[in-house]
């Protein structure tokens, strides 16, 4: 079988473990960068702009996960089709399904970016703004719209970069954006007080470097998974279109799970403005910040997994696919439980994080996120129990799980957990809608059982 240079990691001999900590310890590295960043954002916001542009950027939040949707959705989607192409010795159909990838995501993001800038105050209308946060919600999402292309670019380009045996330098692309972007936040918010727009400049510059790092890869770097010239005739165009829609099927639950956080941040901005006002909304920003950090943790086990369990689900080693689905497992439970109880216990000081305590939305915030903090395991298992059917083609079960965790169950709760326990159903709607998920999600596990024990 043959797999040209990618010596460097055997995803076919090497065991399952040294294997998947390999992959995790880069991963997780690149990972905390961008939770580091996510954090420091945040907190050069709240206190370098004030409450009100913590709510702000709550309200234009969601085309964050939006477009990271469409990232993960190219990437994991060209990921697992490679890998299966690989794991068989046919490398010609990986580089296409790859260049492809690059391709559909620029594209989806391009048309994303021109409709939000030519409609920017409907997006954050529809996002949950009133009319008292909409000016300083439009200025953030237009430098946001502007960085989109690079920033999906880079999402599927960390994916890819680690198939093809460059962990390490798909690690310093997080971390490069994220060191640049905590220096422009604090330079463009401090310095040259430009408040909440120079947050959102800062952002989109350091996206664009890191994309531009992708960029720099495939066309100098690359071992295995050399971009590959398209022919440009109807029958590649179609072909492209049928490739790319197969790669969106495979990826689709995990768009759907990112874009299942953006529902849960609607839905909250909605529900908070309506019960709490502005105040509300800029409380429920720190969940909204806590909220990426948890799936990102978990998202580390996914994505280190992902080719290890895609290999072994192209040439059918079912032995290596029950011993990744519980090393997934334990490291989802450990995850979760660590964070739950960082958010459960440090509440206040990671209100304080974010606000000055004399802001009245921070004793809100401060007793929310202890509520919060009572569904974190299941958020990570959830995420990490989807993310194994993907990559195993189980796409349409994967599917039912994340519409269950971000629309479903979660939307009700929003509306009628508030209504019967009052505030305290605001902070549990998200604890609830992912308990009630795991049961349901483990009830869909049995029937890919066959493909874990056996």
């Amino acid at each position: 079988m043959r797999h040209d240079n990618r010596n460097a990691i055997d995803f076919a001999n090497e065991p399952v473990g040294k294997l998947f900590r390999q992959m995790l310890v880069p991963t997780l590295i690149g990972m905390v960068s961008i939770v580091i960043l996510n954090l420091t954002d945040g907190a050069f916001v709240g206190h370098g702009a004030g409450a009100d542009a913590l709510a702000a950027i709550n309200i234009a939040a969601p085309i964050f996960t939006i477009l990271s949707g469409i990232g993960i959705n190219f990437g994991i989607g060209g990921s697992v089709v490679a890998s299966i192409y690989l794991s068989r010795g046919e490398t010609k159909p990986a580089r296409i399904n790859v260049t492809q990838a690059f391709i559909g995501s620029i594209a989806v993001s391009t048309i994303l970016s021109g409709i939000m800038l030519c409609s920017l105050k409907g997006t954050c209308r529809l996002f949950g703004s009133n009319e008292a946060l909409l000016p300083l919600a439009t200025s953030y999402l237009k430098w946001v719209a502007i960085g989109s292309p690079l920033m999906t670019l880079h999402m599927v380009g960390v994916f890819l970069i680690r198939l093809d045996g460059s962990p390490k330098y798909a690690m310093a692309t997080s971390i490069v954006g994220t060191v640049l972007n905590i220096f422009l936040d604090w330079l463009f918010i401090f310095p040259f007080g430009w408040g909440l727009e120079g947050a959102a400049k800062a952002t989109s510059f350091s996206f664009a470097i890191a994309g531009l790092m992708v960029v720099y890869y495939f066309v100098k770097m690359p071992k295995t998974l050399k971009l590959y010239r398209l022919r440009r005739t109807w029958k590649s165009f179609f072909l492209t279109l049928r490739n790319l829609g197969y790669q969106t099927r495979m990826g689709f639950s995990a768009m759907l799970g990112e874009i299942a956080v953006s529902g849960a941040e609607i839905a909250g901005n909605y529900v908070f403005i309506y019960y709490l006002g502005e105040v509300g909304v800029a409380a429920y920003s720190v969940v909204c910040y806590c909220f990426p950090v948890i799936f990102m943790m978990a998202n580390a086990i996914v994505q280190s997994a992902q080719p290890i369990v895609s290999f072994a689900h192209g040439v059918d080693d079912r032995h290596r696919l029950k011993e990744s689905f519980s090393l997934m497992m334990k490291w989802g439970t450990l995850a979760g439980l660590v964070c739950s109880a960082l958010i459960y216990f440090g509440a206040p000081y990671i209100a304080m994080l974010f606000l000055d305590t004399g802001e009245a939305a921070y004793p809100i915030c401060a007793k929310g996120l202890s509520l919060f903090g009572t569904g974190v395991l299941f958020i990570t298992l959830n995420i990490v129990m989807i993310g194994y059917m993907q990559s195993i083609e189980q796409s349409a079960r994967a599917t039912i799980g994340t519409l269950l965790r971000g629309f479903i169950i979660v939307i009700p709760s929003f509306i009628f957990l508030p209504a019967v326990v009052g505030e305290k159903g605001l902070w549990l709607a998200i604890p609830l809608a992912e308990t009630l998920t795991f049961f349901i999600i483990i009830a869909i596990m049995r029937r890919v059982g066959n493909r874990i024990s056996q």
